[in-house]
């Protein structure tokens, strides 16, 4: 889930760790071969191979599956499947809006599992184009604190093209045009700076506060796609304020 809140990255560290680990590494490894397949097999010049590659060896994907990903993708491997990229919208209840990214090597089964995961929890589908209008496709970085204040890390990476950083709780969130990403995670490389992950990505530019109840309906919709192979990433418009998110924390 990417809503781009307290939440969202507070529910990534929490993913890491639960007993969904296979499945996470499963979508990781997707992102490699897709990538691998895109651009080539060489890292050094295929940029979203590397952060592909980087943002799985952070979640502690052996090497051997990453490189195994790497020559599937590439063709240097047989075995590769033929992944395809669909987006789907719909709504969560009370009105947030959700952006469904599939990779998948069946339309119909990620369809029909999209379909069901909202709809058994209260969401909807949407027309194509009433929702993604909703989200700009962005650059984010998500660097975890540490020394490093928010001023040191705008210093390093206003020239680079960020926008804007974000307090998350424990990291900090850079925000850029999707074609800087590349440029900002370079500039941290230089500072000496670690991050967690550099990637384009959907940003909603209006966000629905929720209160807890509406919190609850948001993460059992997303939760549900989240658990389809198919379904690679989820983005939400759902804000939950720091005292909302207080209190999930208290009931988990």
């Amino acid at each position: 889930m990417s809503g781009h809140s307290k939440w969202a990255t507070t529910k990534h560290q929490k993913a890491a760790k639960d007993a969904k680990r296979g499945k996470l590494f499963a979508k990781l490894i997707k992102n490699i071969e897709v990538a691998a397949k895109q651009g080539g097999g060489d890292p050094e010049g295929n940029p979203t191979l590397w952060d592909a590659i980087y943002k799985a060896k952070k979640s502690s994907v052996p090497n051997d599956n990453i490189d195994r990903a790497v020559k599937r993708g590439s063709g240097a491997e047989a075995g590769g499947a033929d992944w395809q990229t669909i987006m789907y919208e719909g709504y969560a209840p009370g009105g947030v809006a959700i952006l469904i990214e599939c990779l998948t090597d069946n339309r119909n089964r990620a369809a029909a599992e999209v379909r069901t995961a909202l709809s058994r929890n209260g969401g909807s589908l949407a027309d194509p184009g009433s929702v993604a209008y909703i989200f700009n496709r962005k650059g984010v970085v998500i660097v975890p604190k540490g020394a490093k204040s928010e001023d040191d890390i705008l210093e390093v990476v206003l020239d680079a093209g960020a926008e804007e950083v974000n307090d998350n709780g424990d990291s900090w969130e850079i925000i850029s045009e999707a074609t800087d990403v590349i440029a900002v995670r370079s500039a941290l490389q230089d500072a000496g700076i670690d991050f967690d992950s550099a990637e384009a990505s959907f940003v909603p530019n209006l966000q629905v506060p929720l209160d807890l109840d509406g919190a609850k309906k948001m993460i059992r919709v997303v939760d549900a796609l989240e658990d389809s192979d198919d379904v690679q990433n989820v983005f939400a418009n759902g804000d939950i304020p720091d005292d909302v998110l207080a209190q999930l924390d208290d009931e988990d």
